[in-house]
């Protein structure tokens, strides 16, 4: 079943889509927060596998509750759900730290369906996101950033791409915990790039990935 803590300020878009979440067989959504503040503290006290996050709110907005959730735990899994698509919005909540990136245009079963994508590793982005973060990506790069890269840290980025956590990494390759931390630190600096997202629409642009 999978955990799911529901941050927006408006109380009848929570009511419809909790509803339609709880009743699908494998998600519960275990807690609702309608401003930032109460949902960094129901975020670190209930630890649920995914947030769906707002981002304009009273309070406290998403992208500064998203920063603080992952601040005080890196592993969450946070998917901004909004009406927003410009850069002021957009650029700030990924580099905060979200994981996802979902309009509130989108039907429920497709939120859902970005919820088990999430939980099980991966990365959904609106394709507009997409586009705006491959334009800025080229529009910068005038070298092949990559080339930087150690073999290590290809083979990292590789299993970046495949939607493995730091952990699941660490495991795979037997090496520290700590050292896996330090490669995707290394990987992140190496392609100019804020997050892992954006490291994995980079590996894909750039057609590192078989």
């Amino acid at each position: 079943m999978i955990k799911v803590l529901f941050v927006d300020d408006h109380e009848m878009v929570r009511i419809g889509v909790s509803a339609y979440l709880s009743s699908q067989p494998d998600i519960d959504v275990i807690a609702e927060a309608d401003d930032g503040t109460q949902a960094v503290d129901l975020a670190l006290d209930l630890r649920p596998d995914i947030i769906l996050m707002d981002l304009v709110m009273k309070e406290m907005d998403g992208i500064q509750a998203t920063e603080k959730i992952i601040e005080a735990w890196p592993e969450a899994k946070i998917i901004i759900v909004t009406s927003f698509l410009d850069d002021e919005k957009v650029y700030p909540a990924l580099e905060a730290g979200a994981t996802s990136y979902m309009l509130k245009t989108s039907k429920a079963s497709e939120i859902a369906k970005a919820i088990r994508s999430t939980y099980e590793g991966q990365s959904i982005l609106e394709p507009e996101v997409t586009g705006k973060i491959m334009n800025r990506m080229r529009a910068g790069q005038d070298t092949a950033l990559h080339e930087q890269l150690t073999e290590r840290e290809k083979e990292i980025l590789l299993l970046m791409t495949k939607g493995k956590s730091n952990q699941e990494i660490a495991n795979e390759l037997y090496i520290a915990l700590k050292t896996v931390k330090v490669h995707v630190s290394n990987i992140l600096g190496k392609l100019e790039v804020h997050d892992r997202t954006q490291a994995v629409i980079y590996a894909f642009q750039n057609k590192l990935v078989e």
